[in-house]
């Protein structure tokens, strides 16, 4: 049994939560503006090709991990204007942005490289050390927009609005709060996290992108986001207690103690039985997923 303080295992589930962090950070800045966001998985897709392309485009990591946030920032604004303004349902929007991330990828994959399967290697973001860990920029990042947005929502003007909107929409607008605006900023800032996240996978853990690299990582961080009952600090333990798990799940395989697959399902396992204890007692944003109308303009 590995020591769960080794500095290995830290690292490995430092990194396997970063893109959780930062995709379910996404998800939270989306439903407490009262938009359900269940794209998080296309969002992640879209930005680990983007960051992919636009690092061996660029020939600089950065510039992938600009590019990543700026796709993924998009794809938040259209499911916003979906929601919105032709005022779809959520569920909906945000399959349908899975769905087009899904196959789109695949096929500008292989209209771009003429392949199937993968990208060729392309720069990667290099580790920093900090406190006897070397990890990717993209785990500070991660774990410095839990704090920023902390701050945000409960120590900002900014905050208290979105916080309202996402509570009780009819009083926002009777204070003067610009409800659709509100959305639409949030919608884009969320996207552009999720983005972020999915760029760590292609250019922060690995080198390439890799069709469906994301593997229902967007679904975790929406169960993280709900067992951290919608707060960024809960958020955070939720997301690094999966992260823990896979990469327990990791070390564990080559112990043969019971079949690799029950390894590989692990994380997925202990999201549903987390979930299904947690999201009974957790309650959302008492307007999430309600239409508003026309006035909330």
């Amino acid at each position: 049994m590995p020591d769960l303080l080794n500095a290995t295992l830290l690292r490995i589930a430092l990194t396997k939560s970063a893109p959780l962090i930062l995709a379910a950070l996404g998800g939270l800045l989306s439903e407490r503006a009262g938009i359900v966001n269940v794209g998080l998985e296309g969002a992640m897709l879209a930005g680990a090709y983007a960051a992919a392309v636009g690092s061996l485009a660029a020939g600089d990591p950065w510039a992938g991990l600009l590019a990543g946030g700026a796709v993924g920032g998009l794809l938040g604004l259209l499911h916003a204007f979906a929601c919105i303004r032709l005022r779809s349902d959520h569920v909906v929007s945000g399959t349908a942005v899975n769905l087009l991330t899904l196959g789109g990828t695949g096929f500008l994959l292989f209209r771009t490289f003429g392949v199937h399967g993968n990208t060729p290697t392309v720069p990667k973001l290099t580790p920093w050390s900090l406190l006897s860990l070397s990890l990717v920029p993209t785990v500070y990042l991660a774990l410095a927009a839990v704090a920023v947005a902390h701050l945000v929502l409960y120590r900002t003007a900014w905050g208290l609005r979105l916080r309202a909107v996402g509570e009780r929409p009819g009083a926002a607008l009777a204070a003067g709060v610009r409800i659709r605006r509100i959305q639409y900023v949030a919608l884009a800032l969320g996207g552009l996290l999720t983005g972020w996240g999915g760029a760590h996978l292609s250019i922060g853990d690995l080198s390439q992108f890799v069709e469906r690299m994301t593997s229902g990582r967007g679904f975790v961080a929406l169960a993280a986001l709900i067992c951290g009952r919608w707060r960024p600090l809960g958020t955070l333990t939720a997301c690094l207690f999966f992260g823990f798990a896979e990469a327990l799940s990791e070390s564990l395989q080559g112990e043969n103690i019971l079949p690799s697959q029950f390894f590989l399902a692990l994380p997925f396992i202990l999201t549903v039985g987390v979930l299904a204890g947690v999201a009974g007692k957790a309650r959302p944003p008492a307007a999430l997923g309600r239409r508003i109308g026309e006035e909330g303009r």
